[in-house]
């Protein structure tokens, strides 16, 4: 993410072309409630997250998540679908209630997360190969 845009923003958001490979969502091998269940595993263990609204028909779950240091509230939107392949995706945004600027917290906040699910889905593949 560059400076100007972490300066000057407050929203970040997953896209397949986006050019910080942190945020270029994920595609994952696996049936979509496998992934919705793990998603939501991940964000409802995660300190300072709130899971406020889920909707497996519409493939999304908003969440409230709380900063660390100043406990602002920020609104974070999972979405889970399958993509033209048949393959399951995930996409998030993340965006700020308060300022014009986050210095980067939202995108790191979807790394985060995204980084997280993969541990998640890959120790779950591995029990399940056991």
């Amino acid at each position: 993410m560059g400076l100007i845009r972490a300066m000057t923003s407050n929203r970040a958001w997953t896209s397949p072309d986006s050019p910080d490979p942190r945020l270029r969502g994920r595609v994952y091998p696996y049936p979509f409630a496998r992934v919705w269940e793990a998603a939501l595993e991940t964000a409802r263990g995660w300190r300072g997250w709130t899971v406020v609204e889920s909707d497996p028909g519409r493939g999304e779950f908003a969440v409230e998540a709380r900063t660390v240091l100043w406990r602002f509230v920020d609104d974070v939107l999972v979405r889970i679908s399958l993509d033209g392949d048949g393959m399951t995706r995930v996409d998030l945004t993340s965006q700020s209630r308060v300022g014009k600027a986050d210095l980067g917290v939202n995108a790191r906040r979807i790394a985060r997360f995204l980084h997280a699910l993969d541990r998640r889905l890959q120790r779950a593949e591995a029990d399940r190969k056991r």
